[in-house]
């Protein structure tokens, strides 16, 4: 769903849909829309994958390539091996570690698993279906919440009251957007992740050994 249209949406989240007296300018609305997307970014990034090529001289290799990075899941080094082969590593700042005992050939492939900020444009979004609603909710959050701040102590056609509905408003959908925040958070998404186990061969428990 492209930018223009979640903007719509949470127009109407906002009842804000009088184009002649339009309480948010488009260009707050996309701001407040950014926030809540980077606020989901962080909890469920979009996942991608690259290859780096390692020095031939060191352990370590720069993720400075990685544009938007959230976090690295998982390295996978030899590659081109089945099942696939998946390294430890330490991570600090742009810098990631291969915690093997030989330097990586030059040339060497390094497979990097990792999470990255979704983006939102005009013509395009990576926000999946079941986050898009998530980032309404918590731009109407930030736009209901700041428009409350800014109208405090101030004259306001709604009454004196106004900022006070309109911050209990903001402050309630910020909260059901922090539940949505935990409920897709990577932390504690559910998932089958054979980059962290170690291959086996499984355990027979019908076989018997008999003695010779």
């Amino acid at each position: 769903m492209t930018l223009p249209i979640l903007r719509a949406r949470l127009r109407r989240e906002l009842h804000d849909e009088d184009a002649a007296a339009y309480r948010w300018t488009d260009a707050e609305l996309d701001g407040h829309l950014e926030h809540a997307v980077r606020e989901l970014s962080v909890a469920a990034p979009l996942e991608a994958k690259a290859d780096l090529t390692a020095s031939g001289t060191s352990r370590t290799l720069s993720l400075a390539s990685l544009g938007g990075l959230v976090a690295v899941e998982a390295v996978e080094y030899p590659t081109g091996q089945y099942p696939p082969v998946y390294t430890p590593f330490s991570r600090w700042a742009s810098d990631l570690a291969l915690l093997v005992d030989a330097v990586p050939a030059s040339g060497a492939t390094v497979a990097v698993y990792y999470g990255k900020m979704h983006t939102v444009d005009a013509t395009s979004s990576t926000l999946p279906s079941a986050l898009e609603e998530a980032a309404v909710t918590g731009a109407a959050a930030y736009a209901a919440l700041a428009w409350a701040s800014f109208a405090i102590n101030r004259v306001n056609v709604g009454g004196a009251d106004t900022w006070r509905s309109l911050y209990t408003w903001g402050q309630e959908r910020l909260a059901e957007f922090g539940r949505g925040l935990a409920r897709h958070s990577r932390r504690n998404a559910v998932r089958v992740r054979r980059l962290y186990i170690p291959a086996s061969e499984p355990v027979n428990e019908n076989i018997v050994s008999l003695p010779l």
